[in-house]
């Protein structure tokens, strides 16, 4: 849930609930192990409710803004986002100096009241939109992670048609009419249906099952088939905690062959005040949206020439996935696995074998023809995996067997499900799997938490939503062999120490699996992480080993990913970073910034030093040097150096950091050994 902090400085102080708009300078800095102490320029607060009974450095730590002090349409938004006053931290300020007054944002899950509150406000909606355009017809109207939404099959609507929605809706609730529950036979909802011509609502009866049919009614002017629950009249609603958001195409039951609808997205909330948090946070959201920053700071791109969903990393961008892929391999060498790349495609055949073909084909792209035999991009890596492992006859003395891989995959997606990095074409898969036996599962699955912990904790994720899903209704394996690897993803997460979810059958049909979400720096919650046991493949490729009596048998096989894919990953972290990289992970940590083109020569020098000890430098002029740092502020750069007549003739440089302010006056020898130590201790200069 959010959290919304007024910070007050007297009782009767008004808030303006505006971002922090720079880094409190004189806090003091707190050191988790392995993180960067980068500060992000707006100070935007995450919180999650059970923080806010954590001991008082914890908190302490989460009112300085570290998106790294956090512990246990694509986006969870479970955690708090906290909007502070305008003011500025004197450096004579403390964080416990400051008076705070929370404000606890619900969520569907904690609050009943809110979700009555978002699914009444869809009904009252539906009834304001058919009162304005009476040729509307309805369709569905849920309530959603942070508001609602409704369907209509009408004309395309403008932001000038929901302002009239919104204050008909306004007029519906400011009337207080009451919402009537009513039971009906079947018969009886389809008479009142035919009667109001509403062909949708005609195919949604036909899908319930249940008898008797529940209406609910809005006073005795609309009604809609509902099972509820809502609140007991629209004088319940606060018109001021509700917002009107968007409107977009969505085809009905989600199939392109079917109308496509017009829908209305909406927020509501308990208050007027918890509506202003989640506008501030989706403010901060859309200032961290990585198309955006990917644009502006040169990262990465969708060429249209080369078609949608596939990306081009720039130079900028490369660097740090350079970053990323060098920091995963040195890890998982260093957790003895080996190394492995393996082709793009290969014969349709062995997708049929891996039951992808029949299971999966919908998101495959179309198979080529080869010589005769038909051919197929790769959607997954496994299958590879599973043929090195065949290349030879294994003994159990050779278990554990751990393979990872870098792998490009290759899934249809349709362009309207397209979005960015989240959701591309072709992507790299930080894949990996184990071969080992049954006695051994428990043993790997903690090695692979602790790997999976270490490798994110690099890149500043902290915090984690770990859920543990269970044996589904239909499965393959027997009885036993479920139960042993459920226990030992149990007993794993147990011995970690990590609290965790149990989803009772969520599971997929092949195995038990641990799924694990990190929170970024806005609390929102990302799929990353999986570990999942698999009894199926190595039964379709009848994968075994021979065991202490010279007998074949049938492995245990693992599979799991860290980052999910480099593409997908990527995102996040410019997200979470709001493209402010920390000094360690920025693709160009120094740029040197002559005062004039004089001193260019001096510059080239201090540049191929920067170079030559392993720091990403460049050199920009061309321009006034007020000019050439406010490029540098807006392109993010971690630090300028300034180079003057003096400096030249001194052999210095003066520095300007994004996260220090001013250090000042430095010789260039002295400057290096400073980055290259706030490198490795991933902290800022």
């Amino acid at each position: 849930m959010f959290v919304l902090q007024k910070m007050a400085t007297s009782p009767s102080s008004l808030c303006s609930f505006s971002l922090f708009l720079s880094k409190p300078s004189s806090l003091p800095l707190l050191k988790p192990p392995l993180l960067s102490l980068h500060f992000p320029l707006k100070r935007f607060i995450i919180s999650t409710a059970s923080e806010l009974q954590h001991d008082t450095q914890a908190r302490r730590r989460t009112l300085l803004g570290s998106p790294y002090t956090k512990t246990s349409p694509l986006i969870s938004l479970s955690t708090a986002a906290v909007a502070t006053e305008s003011a500025t931290v004197s450096h004579n300020d403390t964080v416990e100096n400051e008076e705070t007054e929370k404000l606890v944002l619900p969520t569907n899950d904690s609050s009943e009241k809110l979700l009555r509150i978002r699914h009444t406000c869809a009904h009252v909606m539906a009834m304001a939109v058919q009162k304005l355009y009476p040729k509307a017809k309805v369709t569905i109207g849920p309530w959603i992670e942070n508001g609602f939404y409704y369907d209509f099959d009408m004309d395309p609507l403008t932001d000038k048609d929901l302002k009239r929605i919104k204050k008909e809706m306004d007029r519906i609730i400011g009337r207080n009419l009451p919402l009537v529950r009513e039971d009906v036979s079947r018969d009886e909802a389809q008479r009142r249906i035919m009667a109001v011509n509403e062909p949708y609502k005609m195919e949604i009866l036909e899908s319930i099952k249940e008898d008797p049919i529940t209406i609910y009614h809005i006073g005795d002017e609309w009604w809609d088939l509902c099972a509820g629950p809502h609140v007991e009249s629209t004088g319940n609603i606060n018109r001021k905690a509700v917002e009107l958001e968007s409107v977009a195409g969505a085809y009905w039951r989600g199939d392109e062959k079917k109308p496509m609808l017009q829908r209305i997205y909406g927020t509501a909330w308990e208050n007027e005040d918890q509506l202003k948090a989640y506008v501030h946070f989706k403010e901060e959201a859309k200032h961290r949206d990585h198309r955006r920053l990917g644009q502006d700071l040169d990262l990465f791109s969708i060429q249209d020439e080369a078609g949608g969903g596939l990306v081009f990393w720039h130079p900028k961008g490369a660097v740090i996935r350079h970053i990323i892929e060098d920091s995963w391999k040195k890890t998982h060498i260093e957790h003895g696995y080996d190394l492995l790349y393996t082709p793009h495609v290969a014969k349709a055949d062995l997708w049929k074998i891996s039951g992808h073909l029949d299971f999966y084909r919908e998101n495959m792209f179309d198979q080529m023809k080869i010589e005769d035999e038909q051919y197929q991009l790769r959607p997954m890596n496994c299958p590879y995996h599973i043929l090195l492992y065949k290349r030879k006859l294994n003994s159990y003395r050779d278990f554990p067997i751990r393979v990872a891989e870098l792998g490009t995959v290759y899934r249809y997606e349709l362009s309207g499900s397209l979005h960015g990095l989240f959701r591309v074409r072709g992507f790299t898969q930080d894949d990996a799997h184990i071969f080992c036996l049954e006695d051994q599962i428990k043993d790997e699955i903690r090695g692979v938490l602790d790997l999976t912990e270490e490798i994110l904790l690099q890149f500043g994720f902290s915090r984690y939503e770990v859920n543990l899903s269970t044996r589904p209704e239909k499965s393959v394996g027997d009885d036993d062999i479920w139960e042993k690897a459920t226990s030992a993803l149990r007993n794993a997460l147990d011995d970690k120490g990590w609290s965790f979810q149990i989803d009772e059958g969520g599971g997929a049909f092949y195995g038990p699996k641990i799924d694990l979400k990190i929170e970024d720096a806005l609390g929102r919650k990302w799929q990353c992480s999986t570990i999942q046991v698999d009894f199926n493949l190595p039964q379709r490729f009848d994968v075994t080993y021979v065991d202490s009596n010279t007998e074949k048998k049938r492995p245990i096989m693992i599979h799991r990913a860290v980052l999910g894919s480099l593409e997908r990953f990527f995102g996040v972290l410019i997200e979470h970073y709001a493209g402010d990289f920390p000094l360690w992970l920025s693709p160009v940590q120094v740029r040197i910034l002559p005062v004039t083109d004089t001193q260019l020569e001096y510059c080239k020098e201090v540049i191929s030093k920067l170079k030559g000890s392993g720091i990403r430098a460049e050199v920009c002029h061309g321009e006034r040097l007020p000019k050439l740092i406010r490029n540098a502020e807006k392109q993010k750069i971690p630090l300028m150096a300034v180079v003057g007549p003096k400096e030249a003739e001194t052999q210095t440089v003066t520095i300007r950091s994004r996260f220090s302010g001013e250090i000042g006056t430095i010789e260039i020898d002295d400057f290096i050994s400073r980055i290259k130590s706030a490198i490795e201790r991933r902290t800022s200069l």
